[in-house]
């Protein structure tokens, strides 16, 4: 049997208006009935209703999160960051998965809504036109969180992803390497990935390098697609001798395909990762990283998301985090 506030009034012997005072912390209850009502709501187990609150003061302190993959240790890692601010700010989290399908990604959108959430996370590969358009009827805030949005029309937590490339392929050009590769994710992220490619390209053009498309070989982020760009990148006119990742389950694919055909990481292919989760120490090898904040990119997005909808002042709707190199023994 379900308890209700009329019980706890009924059996406390005080109005319904006096229970939903106490339950929301409102000090104009005299401390005996406070006591008398706290003792009823303890006795008979009852647990307000979320959205019966959230309809009255037109907040449910709930917070939706939308995640490609949760199973993915890097969105993993996000999430973590985005729980324990919430949970700080006493905010519950409803999360997601959207299996970086945009349908369903707008569908869970729009459901969000439904439940009445007060403010929405979203992470995707790919923020199209149509997603900016739906964020635009939003009547909660919604920031971004790991994804990329060009026109900045919409709130957003990041790392500088063009220069984290850029960076990574100078490197390997200081070292002598001529022929350097990149697996990539999904091609169809054209946002996310014309930034990174922008990196690379403008690395290899300031070093008066050519641009060789064979080079750059298209995975989908999981360990199967770096074994599967490593066999490509053997066939290439041009063998690389160094490889950058764009995640470190592809990178883990990249390293073992390398060591299955008897090549050994760096002597004969420097690699460099692209986000050091706790996959990149586990491999030996351990990957030298691009550090990306993860868990810092969540905290941070959730914090600013906060004050979002709390109306408070926000200096910047589009935060850009630092990055940097971590060498570890992927590279010479």
């Amino acid at each position: 049997m379900n308890i209700t506030i009329y019980d706890v009034a009924r059996e406390a012997n005080v109005s319904m208006a006096t229970v939903s005072r106490v339950v929301n912390g409102n000090p104009n209850v005299k401390p005996v009935t406070r006591k008398k009502v706290l003792e009823v709501i303890d006795r008979l187990g009852y647990r307000p209703n979320a959205v019966a609150r959230g309809l009255a003061s037109k907040k449910t302190t709930t917070v939706g999160v939308v995640i490609p993959d949760i199973s993915n240790i890097f969105f993993a890692e996000l999430a973590r960051g985005i729980e324990d601010i919430a949970t700080m700010y006493k905010y519950n989290i409803i999360l997601s998965n959207s299996d970086q399908n945009k349908e369903k990604e707008l569908h869970l959108l729009n459901t969000m809504l439904g439940k009445q959430v007060d403010g929405i996370v979203f992470m995707s590969g790919n923020i199209t036109q149509e997603h900016v358009e739906e964020f635009g009827k939003s009547p909660v805030p919604i920031v971004l969180a790991g994804s990329i949005e060009e026109s900045e029309q919409i709130p957003s937590v990041n790392i500088d992803y063009e220069q984290a490339v850029y960076d990574s392929v100078e490197e390997f050009i200081e070292k002598g390497h001529k022929h350097i590769a990149f697996v990539v994710g999904p091609l169809q992220e054209p946002r996310n990935i014309h930034k990174k490619l922008k990196g690379y390209q403008r690395a290899l053009a300031e070093a008066k390098l050519d641009f060789d498309e064979s080079l750059i070989v298209e995975g989908d982020y999981t360990y199967d697609s770096g074994l599967e760009a490593f066999d490509k990148l053997l066939e290439a006119p041009n063998r690389p001798t160094a490889i950058l990742v764009g995640s470190d389950e592809m990178a883990l694919g990249v390293v073992h395909g390398a060591e299955d055909k008897g090549y050994k990481i760096p002597e004969d292919f420097e690699v460099i990762t692209s986000d050091n989760t706790r996959l990149s120490l586990m491999v030996r090898p351990q990957l030298t990283t691009i550090v990306q904040p993860l868990y810092d990119i969540g905290a941070v997005a959730m914090r600013l998301l906060t004050k979002l909808m709390n109306k408070e002042e926000v200096e910047e709707q589009t935060v850009v985090l630092p990055h940097r190199i971590e060498h570890r023994q992927s590279t010479k």
